[in-house]
């Protein structure tokens, strides 16, 4: 095979509808994060996106359904950063259990996810949707990762077997639990600073490991 056949192809630069939708999608997180659903403007949105009203309704169909694709662009992309692929197997669970926790909380505890969550929530009975976006872009796709990763120790021999999902499904609430509870109740002024969630994240780490009979950093 030619060096030049070898070559991986240049990403294509977005194209303009791309771009508008881009920037619709940026404008509405500003109204609808500040506004609520009920108060937002689509004229605002327009404006913002230096759109008209009509190319937003083109490009995204209605109000409900421009909603319901910010909640899943906003999730999807916050949860891009985290590391969700599986283990380097020769790599220590708890120091990348430990990373891997810190990174959760950095992207949840954000006053934006922190605005779209309560928003979510607010609006779960009228846009069933939203829930489930922000689920299956959130808990539980960060879920799947660490069950990936636990898998991955266990067949290289660095962890004794164990149920992964339910080992997963647990880190996920050491981890989220007390900083989401109280960042969500009682604002932003309640969120975990970053030596505060180094200090969480081991203690979790402690806590799944001897909960499926490893040994714990300590």
């Amino acid at each position: 095979m030619s060096t030049s056949a070898r070559r991986p192809e240049p990403t294509a630069p977005p194209g303009r509808t791309e771009r508008i939708r881009a920037a619709i999608l940026a404008a509405a997180e500003q109204v609808f994060l500040r506004d609520g659903f009920v108060g937002a403007s689509m004229d605002d949105v327009a404006r913002l996106a230096g759109s008209s009203k009509q190319t937003v309704y083109k490009h995204f169909g209605s109000k409900e359904a421009l909603f319901i694709d910010l909640v899943t662009s906003m999730t999807a992309t916050t949860g891009d950063p985290v590391g969700h692929e599986a283990a380097d197997a020769s790599g220590e669970p708890a120091v990348n259990l430990t990373a891997l926790a810190i990174e959760m909380l950095d992207a949840v505890l954000t006053p934006r996810i922190l605005r779209l969550r309560r928003l979510v929530i607010g609006e779960a009975n009228r846009f069933p949707e939203l829930g489930k976006a922000l689920f299956e872009h959130g808990p539980a796709r960060a879920i799947a990762g660490v069950e990936r990763r636990l898998a991955t120790w266990i067949e290289a021999g660095t962890l004794p077997q164990h149920e992964t999902g339910t080992a997963a499904e647990h880190f996920n609430w050491l981890v989220m639990g007390a900083p989401l509870n109280s960042a969500m109740l009682l604002g932003d002024d309640a969120i975990f600073s970053s030596t505060q969630r180094q200090a969480h994240a081991k203690t979790a780490v402690a806590a799944l490991l001897r909960s499926i009979g490893a040994s714990a950093p300590p």
